[in-house]
């Protein structure tokens, strides 16, 4: 692992610990140049289904671009970030467990938007409005008269 700090090609791993739910490792690693000390997380590299885009290009799921996109939603909300995390990682394992080899976005987003409602409605209101692409203030409304009548 070379080292963030000065480059140098070789590290030693000084602690590592499961996280709290199994799914990575944290490593407490140290520079054997400088002697300072970083953290990694290792997890197991799933091979999950393409997304197959609305203008028909496919491309792979990007857990980041789904984390970003929800954390854009949830910005100055009371969502932690572990939160978010575990809304990811049960998508991800839908993804796999379907057996499919790729989904269509909008699906992805339906789930995103599935799970944003049951955390933070505002959140969810945020991700849907840049996701359905509201073309005017009565789509926008309708869409807050059904949360409502939820």
């Amino acid at each position: 692992m070379k080292c963030p700090f000065c480059s140098y090609h070789d590290t030693k791993v000084v602690d590592s610990r499961p996280d709290k739910g199994g799914s990575t490792i944290r490593r407490r690693r140290e520079c054997e140049s400088c002697g300072k000390r970083f953290t990694t997380h290792e997890r197991v590299e799933d091979i999950l289904p393409l997304v197959l885009k609305k203008d028909g290009r496919r491309e792979s799921f990007d857990r980041l671009k789904v984390i970003g996109g929800i954390q854009k939603a949830c910005e100055k909300r009371p969502v932690s970030v572990e939160q978010i995390e575990q809304m990811v990682d049960r998508l991800e394992t839908r993804l796999q467990e379907s057996g499919e080899r790729e989904f269509p976005s909008t699906m992805i987003g339906e789930w995103v938007m599935n799970e944003l409602h049951q955390v933070d409605q505002v959140a969810y209101v945020r991700f849907a409005s840049v996701y359905r692409s509201f073309k005017d203030i009565n789509e926008f409304m309708a869409e807050l008269q059904d949360l409502l009548k939820k």
